[in-house]
């Protein structure tokens, strides 16, 4: 069975294909993987252009990024097992349609609201579609060609994390027809349903006996979580009322009717959407929350990052795009490398690239105390050098070592768990990050000083959080390392 991160549990042991797949069959799985993260990244340089736009504040713009997120997440397992059942092609391209037409509704979305909406829905359609990809490149090819077609997915997957900058500044500065951001998500309209139609050179692929899908344990995991999101992000612009706290004792409640669910589903030989007794490896259960840590790092400092060059310096999308693609190329770099590294050092290497991350987060909070204006934007690339090349060395292994503590039969489930905890943790951290970044904002208003000094110091506030948790995440990672006992 596959351990890779996004391939659902059933996905692994899916019937082989008798016929191999054509190029152009491999050209539109690529292309589903691509615009997905494509997506991702290219509403952080979009982000204060909406926000200008729209009229949104920190929590509106929160709500875009960790909405999305969230429905991606908790939906990701739901996906595969679909695809399993009723046919992966056939919900390629339902995902491939559904994406497509949920772009165009933020595309078009008339207020924030809106727009919040709509990438909740185009999440949920990417969850549907993305674990297709992976599970047509495992059961249409042999050994050696599946080699092939995930390394291609992998180079993919990271030119589509440079291109939502680089190529996503570029469409928002162009302002083609007038509609600035909104080309970024009407562009996927052509774009998917051409590939939908083309979709017919994918052979088709389905596992008859797959799990059924633990709708309700993934609603109840849904709500949890959004009552969790929702006072985080608005609580600091609300001032904490009443309200606030009722959502967070509601989520505690839920998440906790949640876990009873799971169990008893479990016990009574259903398929549920986390399998529990997975936990019960220290180990495997120290990763998750690893995963979740370092992983929440990530989205929320892409957002303070494109809210200080941007709103603080000044920057244009493009030139904000271009200062920090060379953060993903070192993110590309490190990640190539670091399968050689964690094969020479073990489990400490990660550790070491955690620590290397913290290094870069720090010299970008020191590098932003001292800008003062747009002419200092490149005195962050180094940083952002430093920084990518450890994220690239410690989140590539990770997955890895925290599968590998489970039984092989069990690594789909536990790949959908850690895939899960990515982008849950992506959205817990841009509620949390926000807290710090709007009430540093807040106290340095608008018209005190500069802007480059007043984002700057709700940036390196915010960041603070970034650099306890990948140190926390450092230090979990040498504790699993001494303790390591793998399956």
């Amino acid at each position: 069975m596959s351990a890779d991160p996004f391939l659902p549990a059933s996905a692994a042991s899916g019937a082989q294909i008798s016929r191999r797949p054509s190029r152009l069959a491999l050209a539109i799985l690529m292309l589903g993987g691509f615009i997905t993260v494509f997506d991702l990244f290219v509403v952080n340089v979009a982000i204060p252009s909406m926000q200008a736009d729209l009229g949104a504040g920190f929590a509106e713009i929160g709500f875009v990024i960790a909405g999305y997120e969230l429905a991606f997440g908790v939906l990701l397992v739901a996906g595969g097992r679909l695809g399993d059942r009723y046919g992966r092609r056939r919900l390629f391209v339902l995902g491939m349609l559904g994406f497509a037409v949920t772009s165009f509704l933020c595309g078009v979305a008339p207020d924030s609201t809106s727009l919040i909406v709509a990438r909740f829905l185009q999440g949920a359609t990417g969850a549907i579609l993305f674990p297709q990809v992976y599970a047509l490149l495992r059961v249409l090819h042999d050994d050696a060609g599946r080699r092939r077609a995930f390394g291609l997915l992998g180079m993919t997957l990271g030119l589509a994390a440079i291109a939502g900058q680089v190529l996503g500044g570029l469409i928002v500065e162009g302002d083609l027809f007038g509609l600035g951001w909104r080309v970024v998500f009407l562009i996927n309209l052509p774009i998917g349903l051409a590939a939908a139609h083309l979709s017919r050179a994918i052979p088709e692929s389905r596992l008859p006996e797959a799990t059924a899908v633990d709708w309700a344990g993934i609603g109840l995991a849904t709500l949890g979580l959004t009552l969790l999101l929702v006072p985080l992000l608005e609580g600091p612009n609300a001032g904490w009322p009443l309200w606030t706290w009722g959502c967070l004792a509601a989520s505690a409640l839920t998440l906790a009717a949640f876990l009873v669910w799971e169990r008893d589903l479990a016990r009574r030989g259903g398929g549920p959407a986390i399998d529990l007794a997975l936990f019960a490896n220290r180990g495997f259960a120290a990763g998750v929350i690893v995963v979740l840590a370092i992983y929440s790092t990530a989205t929320s400092l892409f957002l303070c990052f494109a809210l200080l060059v941007q709103s603080g310096l000044g920057l244009s999308p493009f030139a904000a795009g271009c200062l920090f693609a060379p953060a993903s190329v070192g993110f590309v770099a490190a990640s190539l490398t670091a399968p050689k590294w964690a094969a020479r050092f073990g489990d400490g290497a990660i550790a070491g690239g955690a620590l290397v991350y913290a290094a870069g987060i720090l010299w970008l909070i020191v590098q932003a105390g001292a800008l003062t204006g747009p002419g200092d934007a490149l005195s962050l690339l180094p940083a952002l050098v430093l920084l990518g090349f450890g994220q690239g060395l410690s989140m590539t292994p990770l997955l890895n070592l925290v599968i590998g503590f489970v039984e092989e039969r069990h690594a789909g489930m536990a790949a959908g768990i850690v895939s899960t905890m990515q982008q849950v943790g992506g959205a817990f951290g841009v509620a949390v990050v926000g807290i710090f970044f709007v009430a540093l904002l807040t106290d340095h208003p608008a018209g005190a000083g500069p802007d480059a000094e007043r984002y700057a110091a709700a940036f390196a506030g915010a960041m603070v959080y970034n650099l306890a948790a990948v140190a926390f995440a450092a230090a979990l990672v040498l504790w699993i390392a001494r303790r390591r006992k793998p399956a």
